[in-house]
């Protein structure tokens, strides 16, 4: 077996892997959600912007080609992020197979505790994301090429904007402890004297892209973005 599967066969190389994978992945969330704030410049900038990405490249290359390509970086990422996580809680199992009877939750913070299950949540909303918004598959008045009328259209359906409000506030958390955490997988930053730091960055954004993400349901259901 090469050196890279070695690696990736111990603890340490799985976490580094799910460090570098949630970077590319928190990278995307930001760029993400700071694109969608062209949500409040009205219909015509929002799908410009749609439009601009799809566009990416050309002519150089292909419509929808660069797209496509960081698609695929993502899923690459995705699939690494979710495998060496599962079997790093594998692996901790299989080295604990008793529980603790009582768990240190003075240590253990609330989204230390639920990372797991945040990711789950996550999972299966990007799945409901993509077919509601994306291919219009659940979107009961989905129209092609014009974005802006697809999200303000489905968030005036309550339960949809609920859904997205309670996934992001999962991705949050699941932001915060992944930031946090990161620092001390790839071993930068990760002295006591700038500590404090990594918290205040993680907990900031956090922050930023959960109140970000919920903003757009929110003033779609206040009749603010129409």
């Amino acid at each position: 077996m090469t050196w890279a599967g070695n690696f990736y066969r111990s603890a340490i190389g799985k976490k580094a892997v799910m460090a570098v994978t949630g970077a590319i992945l928190f990278g995307w969330v930001f760029l993400h959600m700071a694109g969608n704030m062209k949500l409040y410049f009205g219909p015509e900038h929002f799908n410009d912007y749609a439009k601009w990405i799809r566009t990416i490249g050309t002519p150089f290359v292909p419509d929808k080609a660069a797209l496509w390509i960081s698609r695929l970086i993502l899923l690459v990422a995705v699939v690494f992020h979710i495998h060496a996580a599962t079997a790093l809680t594998l692996k901790s199992r299989r080295a604990r197979p008793i529980s603790y009877r009582e768990r240190d939750y003075v240590t253990a913070t609330y989204a230390t505790r639920t990372m797991r299950w945040g990711g789950v949540i996550i999972l299966l909303f990007v799945i409901y994301h993509i077919l509601h918004l994306t291919t219009g598959t659940l979107h009961q008045s989905f129209v092609e090429n014009d974005p802006y009328h697809n999200l303000v259209a489905g968030f005036q359906v309550w339960w949809v904007a609920s859904v997205y409000i309670i996934a992001n506030l999962a991705l949050g958390l699941h932001l915060y402890h992944g930031l946090w955490s990161m620092f001390y997988s790839l071993g930068g930053l990760n002295y006591p004297t700038v500590s404090h730091w990594r918290r205040y960055f993680a907990t900031a954004f956090a922050l930023i892209i959960t109140l970000g993400n919920i903003s757009f349901p929110i003033s779609v259901l206040l009749g603010w973005v129409r």
